[in-house]
């Protein structure tokens, strides 16, 4: 009789990780744990095992999603061209807003799946809730993770204070009528949000080890020093992981020298907020002195190459992270501001966009390796799970993804590492598994009807877009007087 909790994945050329060039190797799984990985044939003799036949396959970790919002996948489309990031931000609450917890879940589908469909079996999601997190909300998102089998950390983002208040001047910049109105808008009560969180903590129903709790105080400027110390307290009482968007802009650099007169990560660091268990999501606009400090603290880096180019941002300084030893982990950032959740593309831009950077010093531009290292085992650190998931090693779960090798970037084949990262677009991803479990074979994913997820998405898009078209046309008419302001402002990171 076969023994469906012990596996053979049988046939494959394996790329385990950046480290080692792909071979032939089979692998022994049980109970969704990688327990081998020998030379092909040395399993043959197990009779009691299900045998998953990998011809023709390059078989990979699971990639992992260091950096994303899940309530961007109702968004996508919704952001205009020529909008910076100020510009975006300006516009969150209308693109998010009148969302019930149906909506919630609905956007957390959309983007898991899509995850699912480009090969990426974990993901650190920024979740948003309009106007304040809520711990229905947390388990909508929570639970459209586990319904589809990915593994996720859930951490929602938290301010006390508007762009309004966190950019000094920036009312001023505004028409009249309009600085009025924008002055009158108040983010969420800190207490109800850390609330919020802690109850969500105190009653969390999923497994830790496959979708847990986090906490995103979303922009350090926007966040009182009292409310950062707040949720650095809440996260090490219930063991959360923290994120936080760091130096995403110029503006953002250049407001953070005004406002504490010391840069961002020497500012977070005063507060006490850095850490083992923080991760900064972009840090495009920090110094070298900045990188040493996080990676002294112990902290991680999430590159976003797709949403940096998209609102103009800039290009973060990934090689100088890595020479100071501070870990590199790879996001794709929302749907809405990156239009897609495709790591693949993530990696390419990575590499590639490292040689704009560095591009009189070859050396020193980003390889296949190190793209692929980010994209696997650099966010699993971010992730808080760099002991489970990022290599096919064992010991690690069987979080693993089969591409197809007729592809004509894998033809002819002479390095498989190089032709995935500079080649691949997704298309290839035949099947994804998570710790053994079969999610996604031959283009559709087994865990969700995707037919009615598609129906109910368009729907819910359009029923969203009337119910916020008055705050939507609010917000195209604050964009450029922000974009304005923000694009003029400037000074060293």
């Amino acid at each position: 009789m076969v023994n469906v909790r012990k596996q053979v994945y049988a046939g494959a050329l394996v790329l385990a990780d950046a480290t080692q060039a792909a071979a032939q190797r089979d692998l022994l799984v049980e109970d969704g744990l990688i327990t081998a990985v020998e030379a092909p044939g040395t399993f043959d003799r197990i009779e009691d095992a299900r045998r998953i036949d990998l011809a023709g396959r390059l078989l990979i970790p699971g990639l992992v999603n260091g950096h994303t919002h899940a309530h961007g996948g109702l968004g996508r489309g919704a952001v205009p061209d020529r909008l910076p990031l100020e510009g975006f931000i300006a516009s969150i609450g209308a693109l998010n807003g009148q969302r019930g917890l149906d909506h919630i879940r609905l956007s957390a589908e959309l983007t898991a799946v899509e995850l699912l469909h480009r090969g990426c079996t974990a993901t650190y999601d920024m979740a948003a809730e309009f106007p304040a997190p809520s711990v229905a909300g947390l388990l909508a998102v929570a639970e459209a993770y586990h319904a589809l089998g990915m593994r996720a950390v859930v951490a929602p983002m938290l301010a006390d204070r508007t762009l309004w208040q966190a950019y000094p001047g920036l009312l001023g910049a505004l028409p009249h009528a309009l600085a009025d109105r924008m002055r009158a808008l108040r983010a969420a009560p800190p207490d109800a949000s850390l609330d919020a969180v802690r109850r969500a903590a105190a009653i969390w129903p999923f497994d830790r080890e496959r979708v847990r709790l986090g906490l995103a105080p979303t922009i350090p400027m926007h966040c009182s020093d009292e409310f950062l110390l707040a949720c650095s307290a809440a996260s090490q009482e219930f063991g959360l992981p923290l994120q936080t968007h760091l130096a995403e802009s110029r503006a953002q650099a250049a407001i953070a020298r005004q406002r504490y007169g010391r840069s961002l990560v020497a500012h977070l660091a005063h507060v006490g907020l850095l850490g083992e268990h923080v991760s900064a999501a972009h840090a495009i606009w920090v110094g070298d002195d900045d990188i040493q400090r996080l990676a002294d603290a112990g902290a991680t880096a999430v590159h976003n190459p797709l949403s940096n180019m998209r609102l103009g941002s800039g290009i973060a300084p990934v090689r100088r992270m890595l020479e100071r030893g501070l870990a590199v982990g790879l996001g794709t950032d929302g749907a809405n501001t990156s239009d897609t959740q495709n790591l693949f593309e993530a990696m390419r831009a990575a590499a590639y966009l490292s040689r704009l950077l560095d591009g009189p010093a070859p050396a020193r531009w980003l390889d296949a390796g190190e793209a692929f290292h980010a994209a696997t085992a650099g966010s699993a650190r971010v992730l808080g799970w760099a002991d489970r998931i990022g290599r096919i090693a064992p010991g690690l779960q069987a979080d693993l993804v089969a591409l197809r090798l007729d592809g004509m970037h894998f033809v002819p084949l002479r390095d498989a590492l190089r032709q995935l990262v500079y080649g691949e677009n997704g298309a290839g991803v035949e099947r994804v598994w998570v710790g053994g479990r079969l999610l996604l074979e031959h283009g559709r994913v087994l865990t969700i009807d995707e037919d009615r997820l598609r129906r109910d998405a368009q729907a819910a898009a359009s029923h969203l877009d009337g119910l916020n078209a008055e705050a939507l046309a609010t917000a195209a008419q604050v964009q450029p007087w922000v974009t304005a302001f923000c694009c003029g402002l400037g000074g060293p990171a």
